[in-house]
């Protein structure tokens, strides 16, 4: 399988690079929504965390460090 990146003039398809292929071979063309990432619903867990998270984590992290005196 080869990709082959191409655009549509509005009657064929027009590659940007030279294709090595057979005549009338068969082919799957795959249109790109122009660049624009599709919305997965996994990619609302992908990032920086919210400052609200943060401070939350922070603060759950500080109640497993403190440490009684009388504790070895």
């Amino acid at each position: 399988m080869v990709a082959v990146k191409a655009y549509y003039d509005g009657s064929v398809f027009v590659p940007v690079e030279p294709v090595k292929a057979r005549r009338n071979q068969p082919a799957i063309i795959t249109i790109l929504d122009d660049g624009k990432v599709v919305e997965k619903p996994h990619y609302r867990f992908i990032g920086v965390l919210s400052q609200e998270s943060y401070e939350e984590i922070c603060s759950s992290l500080e109640d497993t460090q403190k440490v009684d005196a009388n504790e070895w």
